[in-house]
């Protein structure tokens, strides 16, 4: 018998009972889909953390006060010049830090002559929970800055409408500030462009809108477009008081840049604060780190996904088998028949494996139509992204599942001998 009468005679297996076929396809279908769908999630949050972290940029570093090694304890940071960092004091053989960063770190980390590497450099002052109040309407903003021009640079950020507050602003003192667009809508409604020129609120003291940042959308549960940049000396002014920095962003002059400007940054603190690497008490972090780290990790995330649906897909192999199993027991005076009028080892086992290998491929073909719909499902503005490597990988496992499960099944089949097979009830 040639292949074309086994794949005749597989295919009128397979639709002799509709119902049993179709309930064996939906194991692997829904094993298929499930693969392919959990990639596409996993491949989805990737991709998001990934692009939150480059626009970032590459070159990014930042500076947080507060490490904390070799049993040192940090106290709160007091003001201070920056000048006498180092003092510490002492109280049963335990050193104890102030925990700061100042203005005058900023500029002495600005210097080109000390930090050739670094491009710019930007103090940055976070008060907390800052309400922003216009003609009535209310805002709690989740993130306020007061910082300097620069930052817009080291942050990739940009001015939609409106125009940057300046080093004269900073100078100044101005009162003035860069709304996000959730803020500015909750203000004011619309898309928020009715909010430049007015002069709002930031818990109590007023501060005039000069301009609206570009919208970055959200990240998850942040919502980028929250927040409020105003220049640093202001919100010392008026938000803050004079205390030391949050952080200070600095951007080094390219990516392949970023270590020796790092270097720099920790050279040059290390002298004014008096520290080594032994005992910092502030702390240097790149973006570029933090893209490795998170692929790392997300790449994990990705994999046990795919492996937690490739389980289902496996369950579905083994749904395969049984219905192949239990259709050769039905069709065992058939088999007989075949057998005695000439069919042979091979004739019979073509017929099995091809009706397992059906099942498998058409449940498979489905599986593939629902998985990849999940890439076009969207929430907010995360988006699972179904790769090819998933789709080819889930409906090739899913062959070799009707391969790999047809086998004991049309094996046994080929097994039964004629004469036993005819007389069979």
């Amino acid at each position: 018998m040639n292949l074309s009468e086994s794949f005749r005679f597989a295919w009128r297996g397979v639709t002799a009972n509709k119902a049993r076929s179709f309930l064996t396809m939906l194991g692997v279908l829904i094993g298929v889909a499930s693969v392919i769908a959990l990639v596409a999630v996993g491949n989805g949050a990737s991709a998001s953390v990934t692009n939150t972290l480059n626009s970032l940029g590459s070159n990014t570093l930042t500076i947080l006060p507060g490490a904390n090694s070799g049993g040192f304890g940090f106290g709160p940071g007091g003001g201070g010049d920056g000048s006498d960092d180092s003092n510490s004091a002492t109280d049963s053989g335990t050193d104890i830090r102030a925990v700061q960063l100042t203005l005058e770190d900023a500029r002495a980390l600005a210097d080109r002559s000390q930090a050739p590497d670094v491009l710019g450099v930007a103090p940055v002052v976070s008060p907390a929970s800052v309400i922003a109040t216009y003609r009535g309407a209310s805002h709690t903003v989740s993130s306020t800055s007061g910082t300097t021009p620069s930052y817009l640079l080291i942050d990739n950020d940009t001015v939609a409408s409106g125009r940057e507050f300046t080093d004269a602003d900073y100078l100044a003192h101005s009162r003035v500030a860069l709304l996000g667009v959730t803020v500015a809508k909750d203000l004011v409604g619309g898309d928020g462009s009715a909010v430049l020129g007015k002069v709002i609120n930031l818990d109590g003291n007023a501060f005039t809108v000069i301009g609206l940042l570009t919208a970055k959308g959200s990240q998850g549960p942040q919502d980028s477009d929250d927040r409020v940049l105003a220049p640093a000396t202001a919100v010392q002014d008026t938000l803050a008081g004079y205390e030391n920095l949050s952080s200070i962003s600095v951007k080094a002059t390219s990516a392949a840049t970023v270590d020796a400007a790092q270097a720099q940054v920790e050279s040059i603190l290390d002298a004014r604060h008096g520290t080594n690497d032994s005992n910092r008490d502030f702390s240097v972090t790149s973006s570029a780190s933090f893209l490795s780290a998170a692929s790392t990790i997300t790449s994990v995330f990705t994999l046990l996904l795919g492996a937690i649906a490739g389980i289902s897909l496996l369950v579905g192999g083994i749904g395969v088998m049984n219905i192949m199993l239990v259709t050769v027991t039905e069709r065992t005076r058939e088999i007989g028949i075949r057998k005695a009028i000439g069919a042979g080892r091979g004739d019979i086992i073509a017929q099995f494996l091809l009706e397992a290998v059906m099942l498998s491929m058409f449940g498979g073909l489905l599986g593939v139509l629902i998985g990849s719909l999940v890439g076009l499902v969207h929430v907010g503005t995360f988006s699972p992204v179904v790769s090819t490597g998933s789709v080819v990988l889930a409906f090739s496992f899913s062959l070799a599942v009707g391969l790999i499960f047809g086998l004991y099944p049309a094996n046994r089949a080929a097994s039964l001998k004629p004469i036993d097979a005819l007389r069979y009830e």
